[in-house]
């Protein structure tokens, strides 16, 4: 019995550049340019005039599911550099007023339930930071960078040991 092999494709839109530098997939756009590594065994990226072809040989289920993810991740990839992802939070405090400053790649949180050490939380490179009064607007062309700098924030005003349904302070994703 032969094994089939799983081919995805994606078409790379116009005004978007991509290079291939053996697993390392860089990729630009009108609104900025990002990279990322994709190597597994047994899975192919190749380029192709305007298309970039995922291939495995094996078709089993694992194999099925890595050729899809790395799908996926390009296809955010060149979404980002076109539309850049944008994350905003809410500083929501109704015991303590807090204090919310940005350092260079670190988001400052004072006076936290009244604590008397700042919270602190990293932003990651490559995401841009606008601080509006209560809110926190984090905006850049890799989503997963994007996104883990906005749960950055939300993890470090977790409140635990204290009722959840009296202490609402901390800093909140918004839709």
């Amino acid at each position: 019995m032969e094994k089939k092999s799983i081919d995805r494709s994606l078409v790379i839109p116009n005004g978007v550049s991509v290079n291939l530098d053996g697993n390392l997939l860089k990729v630009k756009g009108p609104k900025g340019e990002t990279e990322r590594r994709f190597a597994f065994k047994n899975v192919n990226l190749n380029l192709n005039d305007d298309k970039i072809i995922i291939k495995s040989k094996n078709s089993s289920r694992k194999f099925k599911k890595i050729v899809n993810s790395f799908y996926s991740h390009i296809k955010n990839i060149i979404q980002g550099v076109q539309n850049p992802y944008t994350y905003k939070l809410k500083i929501c405090s109704g015991h303590f007023p807090m204090k919310v400053t940005q350092d260079k790649d670190i988001i400052m949180i004072s006076n936290f339930l009244g604590e008397k050490i700042p919270r602190k939380a990293a932003i990651l490179q490559g995401v841009s930071v606008k601080l509006d009064s209560d809110i926190i607007t984090l905006t850049g062309v890799d989503k997963e960078a994007t996104a883990q700098s906005a749960a950055n924030i939300e993890m470090a005003t977790k409140i635990t040991k204290r009722d959840r349904r009296v202490f609402q302070d901390g800093v909140f994703l918004m839709k």
